[in-house]
């Protein structure tokens, strides 16, 4: 058939909500892999035995890989009807690769997490609870381990409160891709057209009723990470740049500072010069030269990276292709 379309500790925040969800008659898993081949099939049946009889299906965004995992989906999806593989054109990133996986979607509730089991799929009936609790987006909360890389703790650390400082969105240090949402959720979600994604603040910016759950991610099972530093990097500044305009206020700042001093520099000159005195050697002036000329092309390029934003969301190309889905018995659209 071929379809178009351990222990954690207790939750932080307990929304509010008056009266209590049914069960969810499905629930859609949406992971995003890239070369996670080795990981289909133990995260399968931590799957199957953290939902028990909860009807769901595992959607497996394949995003450009190339060392077979999307042979190693489609096996599985031969004897199980509830995998499925959306096999995206090209690597389009993580955050593209999840919106991908949420416009595929058909539950009531749909559930995002990475495919190296660091996300504990036996925190997903809590994350449930929450949702039939009242809440329409839970969250988690990432603690940090003794064997996180310390430049990546660090980095982390520092984005988040750069992040806070520079945003109007609030987000807690630790803030995972693993949540629930719901198909209120969803649906608007799949309306939005963003050409660079950054889930965990959208998300935050769209409101909704929410719960905080924390958890202690679980050693991967196998592989490396493919998050890279340039990849991190890249994924700071877009969130960065799509929900804040401090930087743009910030140069604005700088701009009159910088013109105020070159305006006093000017009025020593021309006080020296009426006093008869000799402006002293040339390396002060290069200096000064130099430095305007040093602020005015990083003013530049941060304008050039909202205009590039811009730009790319006049173009209006859409954010992924998916370039086939494959549902039951291993068949292809």
């Amino acid at each position: 058939m071929i379809d178009t379309a351990d222990d954690n500790p207790p939750p932080v925040q307990q929304p509010l909500g008056q009266g209590r969800r049914a069960q969810p008659t499905l629930v859609s898993i949406v992971v995003p892999v890239f070369n996670e081949a080795p990981n289909v099939g133990p995260l399968i049946e931590a799957v199957e035995a953290a939902l028990d009889a909860q009807p769901y299906e595992i959607l497996f965004v394949d995003d450009g890989s190339t060392d077979g995992t999307l042979s190693e989906i489609e096996k599985h999806a031969v004897r199980d009807e509830r995998i499925c593989a959306v096999v995206l054109s090209r690597n389009f990133g993580h955050q593209h690769a999840l919106a991908a996986g949420l416009r595929c979607a058909r539950g009531d509730v749909a559930v995002t997490m990475d495919g190296d089991l660091q996300h504990p799929p036996t925190l997903i009936p809590t994350l449930i609870a929450h949702w039939r609790d009242g809440a329409n987006i839970v969250h988690t909360r990432r603690a940090d381990t003794d064997d996180l890389p310390g430049f990546k703790r660090l980095t982390s650390r520092a984005f988040y409160r750069v992040f806070g400082w520079l945003s109007d969105v609030p987000l807690e240090p630790g803030m995972a891709d693993f949540r629930l949402l719901d198909r209120r959720v969803v649906d608007e979600l799949n309306r939005m057209q963003d050409g660079r994604l950054f889930l965990r603040a959208l998300l935050r910016w769209m409101g909704y009723r929410s719960a905080t759950v924390p958890f202690t991610p679980d050693p991967r099972h196998a592989g490396r990470s493919k998050y890279t530093p340039r990849k991190m990097f890249r994924l700071a500044t877009d969130g960065t740049l799509a929900f804040s305009t401090v930087p743009l206020r910030i140069g604005l700042l700088i701009g009159v500072v910088t013109a105020a001093l070159s305006f006093l520099e000017l009025l020593f000159v021309v006080i020296a010069w009426l006093m008869g005195r000799t402006v002293p050697g040339w390396a002060s002036t290069v200096g000064i030269v130099a430095f305007l000329f040093g602020v005015l092309f990083i003013l530049l390029g941060i304008q050039g990276q909202y205009i590039l934003r811009l730009y790319e969301q006049a173009r209006a190309r859409p954010p992924f292709i998916i370039e086939r889905i494959v549902r039951r018995s291993g068949e292809r659209e």
